[in-house]
């Protein structure tokens, strides 16, 4: 769920909910050019880049290019993204 975005930078906001079992295996690891915010708000999400459980209360500052995932929920999940497109580092002057 989209809270907020704008529409000039791209910047956004959102929370991104993973139901209990629910795995990005599929889509294996991911980077951003950009960098990302993240809190866990609920529930326990295990990030395999990292070998660690990201549990409630967790927050992770990404730099562009930090790979994360795939993720894999052990419990639903609720995590608060905030993203800065406008700031990536391959954007154009």
């Amino acid at each position: 769920m989209t809270i907020a975005e704008d529409p000039v930078s791209g910047d956004y906001t959102r929370l991104t909910k993973f139901i209990a079992g629910y795995s990005t295996d599929v889509f294996g690891a991911k980077s951003h050019d950009y960098p990302e915010e993240i809190f866990v708000v609920s529930g326990r999400l295990y990030d395999k880049a990292f070998d660690m459980w990201l549990e409630p209360g967790h927050y992770a500052s990404r730099p562009p290019g930090e790979v994360h995932g795939p993720f894999t929920a052990e419990s639903d999940v609720v995590i608060l993204e905030i993203s800065y497109p406008s700031q990536s580092i391959n954007k154009r002057s």
